[in-house]
């Protein structure tokens, strides 16, 4: 996108801010058109500055930016709705989501169903009780999916049979799952009952949201490759405390 001189009234999220200069910003944000894009915020770190208040991560914005340079140069950012208020946990998944985004989305490359999808999760993790394993993990699955990473879970990769509710499995990232004996010495373990309620977008059983956890944990790891997640160590550190 580095043609687009400016664009304006664009839904976005606050994904990242970084100090610049004396008085500046720079933003991440995810919008819907464009996808994730950097901008420069001039004067956002002053008390008066009308863009301070409107950076926070979490807010509904519409935004309006220029420039021909890979970073934009941000004009304005108001809100769309109602602030989503997230708090502890489900504060700390919104960064974890926030933080999944930034290393794994390439700048410029719009997915206009996966800003739905973050949307939806930013404000189903500031309801009251907010169910946060089964936001993050669903978050996780239909990223990979956007990036043109599937997750296969319907049949066993290395004999083509469908997956059987009383086996026992493994996934071979990259390719699938493929059955294991119950006694395997091996980390990743899965259920065909989980497989087959995970590929039904069913997290009801406490047992297959732990499976699919590990899962997408795996998955999550093998595709940053040498990046690391900080927000995931946070939030370990807060299940266990």
């Amino acid at each position: 996108m580095s043609s687009q001189l400016r664009t304006s009234e664009q839904e976005a999220y606050v994904l990242h801010t970084y100090s610049y200069r004396e008085t500046s910003l720079i933003v991440e944000l995810f919008t819907r058109q464009y996808g994730r894009i950097g901008v420069v915020a001039k004067g956002a770190r002053r008390p008066n500055s009308l863009l301070r208040s409107a950076l926070q991560s979490f807010q509904p914005l519409y935004t309006s930016w220029g420039g021909r340079s890979e970073l934009k140069t941000l004009y304005g950012a108001e809100l769309r709705f109602g602030l989503a208020r997230l708090k502890g946990k489900a504060l700390m998944s919104g960064f974890y989501i926030n933080e999944l985004i930034l290393k794994l989305l390439i700048r410029d490359d719009p997915h206009e169903h996966l800003f739905d999808v973050y949307e939806h999760a930013v404000k189903a993790l500031s309801e009251p009780r907010p169910e946060v394993e089964k936001i993050l993990r669903r978050f996780e699955r239909i990223l990979l999916s956007e990036l043109g990473y599937g997750i296969t879970l319907s049949h066993d990769v290395k004999t083509n049979k469908e997956i059987q509710k009383n086996e026992i499995y493994t996934y071979l990232l990259g390719r699938g799952p493929t059955r294991v004996s119950p006694d395997a010495k091996i980390d990743l373990k899965l259920s065909g009952k989980a497989l087959m309620e995970i590929s039904d977008d069913n997290l009801d059983d406490p047992a297959t949201l732990s499976q699919c956890k590990l899962l997408m944990r795996s998955l999550v790891t093998h595709h940053l490759g040498n990046k690391s997640l900080h927000t995931r160590r946070l939030l370990i550190d807060l299940q266990t405390n």
